[in-house]
């Protein structure tokens, strides 16, 4: 390391602070402040893919108790059942039961996004605290009455984006409005992976990594079909569209929803600049060749005229490359180190010609990395910490609909073919 590079991270260090005034702005709950050792009664209503994630979470942390488990798919509703550490645990089919259940305080929705809507808004009219996996909904008038009907009960919400659980986003977000970068004109985002052909992204079958097909006779004894579609317009059963719903219009919104939703939603938590102005985006399937409906490929752009700033997400389902939140300034550039859901760190980099990238590596002016009493609660207990105390947690109903808006945004600029335009005054994709 040379002296000059210690002058500038010395001189970076001493005009950017400490990283405890970020946890000073923090609300105690964020701070880790426990509110009560009263755990909080769950329902989760889904165990699929990702809800089994969640409740293997809720099962085991001392800050919940698993009351209720739904589910209309016999073996994931078993699976959920045994991961709640709950001799007593209730089995529900029907979701409204579970929610006449004056045990459950708070409810865990991880269905497929066709079915949030209903469920958000019944949950809050019920007087149950709802945490709802991303994408929110599919529509921006879903998105309208589910904002008003949790403002309306004070309903504790909390929208699954874990990105905003490392206060690495807080930090870096203080940098840029203090000028440290110069003006940020531009964000680069993506979502990359290189599944082989025999295990196409969003094809497997009950969890990330499980690509054995069971048996569709058996899937369709064990499954409540009817239940399952729903709102969804009613068709037989189909076995790719159950397993393989985020393929599907008619169950989620494709990359919109599932992926990009991540990442401008971590952008959001470091800009805090809101709903984009407008967006342009195209998708194409160019690798998996089979009956999906939405696109492997997907390239959104979005523009915050007020601020100058241009947001690009890369959605590319057949390269190995990786794009990390990387926020352009005129005088720096910081790098994020992981996806947005997961990022925890940063670098600063003052920008050196493409040319010389290849023969020597530019080293960064500073580093954040979270110091041991810089530690906020992930999210899934930042909710069950809001539970108790009445405080609003990270993703709650406001943010909700600013993620949800921004990537409907890209699903209609696809769709419509052109780039649309957002209406702060009616709250409309134009």
């Amino acid at each position: 390391m040379s002296k000059k590079q210690n002058i500038t991270r010395r001189k970076f260090l001493e005009i950017t602070g400490k990283s405890s005034a970020v946890l000073a702005m923090a609300p105690a709950v964020l701070r880790g402040v426990e509110p009560t050792a009263d755990p909080v009664r769950i329902g989760h209503i889904g165990t699929g893919t990702r809800g089994w994630d969640l409740i293997k979470y809720t099962g085991r942390t001392d800050s919940a108790k698993v009351v209720a488990v739904c589910d209309v798919y016999k073996p994931h509703m078993q699976r959920g059942v045994e991961r709640a550490q709950n001799a007593d645990v209730k089995q529900y089919r029907d979701y409204k039961d579970l929610l006449d259940d004056p045990k459950v305080e708070a409810v865990v929705i991880a269905t497929p996004d066709h079915w949030h809507e209903q469920m958000v808004i019944d949950a809050a009219n019920a007087g149950k605290a709802i945490y709802c996996e991303k994408g929110l909904t599919m529509s921006i008038r879903a998105a309208k009455r589910m904002r008003d009907v949790v403002k309306k009960n004070k309903t504790i919400m909390q929208l699954g984006h874990q990105g905003r659980q490392n206060p690495a986003s807080a930090e870096g977000g203080k940098l840029i409005r203090e000028g440290k970068l110069g003006p940020v004109t531009l964000v680069k985002t993506g979502r990359y992976s290189n599944n082989p052909a025999d295990k196409p992204r969003w094809r497997w079958y009950g969890y990330y990594t499980w690509y054995n097909r069971p048996d569709p006779k058996q899937v369709i004894k064990d499954l409540d079909w009817d239940r399952w579609l729903g709102p969804a317009p009613k068709i037989d059963f189909n076995e790719r569209h159950f397993w393989h719903w985020r393929c599907y219009w008619a169950y989620g919104t494709g990359q919109a929803g599932d992926l990009l939703s991540h990442e401008l939603d971590y952008v959001q938590s470091v800009l805090n600049y809101g709903i984009p102005d407008t967006c342009m985006c195209a998708g194409l399937n160019a690798f998996y060749k089979d009956d999906r409906e939405a696109p492997d490929t997907w390239i959104a752009t979005y523009q915050f005229e007020k601020q100058d700033c241009s947001v690009i997400f890369e959605g590319v389902q057949n390269s190995r490359r990786d794009q990390t939140p990387e926020f352009c300034g005129r005088e720096a550039r910081m790098v994020f180190n992981a996806i947005g859901q997961s990022a925890s760190r940063f670098e600063i980099y003052s920008d050196v010609p493409a040319w010389k990238m290849n023969s020597r590596p530019p080293e960064p002016i500073y580093r954040y990395k979270p110091s041991k009493e810089l530690r906020w609660p992930n999210h899934m207990e930042n909710f069950l910490q809001c539970v108790r105390t009445g405080e609003k947690p990270r993703c709650h109903e406001d943010e909700a609909f600013i993620e949800t808006a921004t990537f409907l945004m890209s699903s209609e600029s696809y769709h419509k073919k052109r780039q649309v335009r957002w209406d702060p005054d009616k709250e409309e994709i134009v």
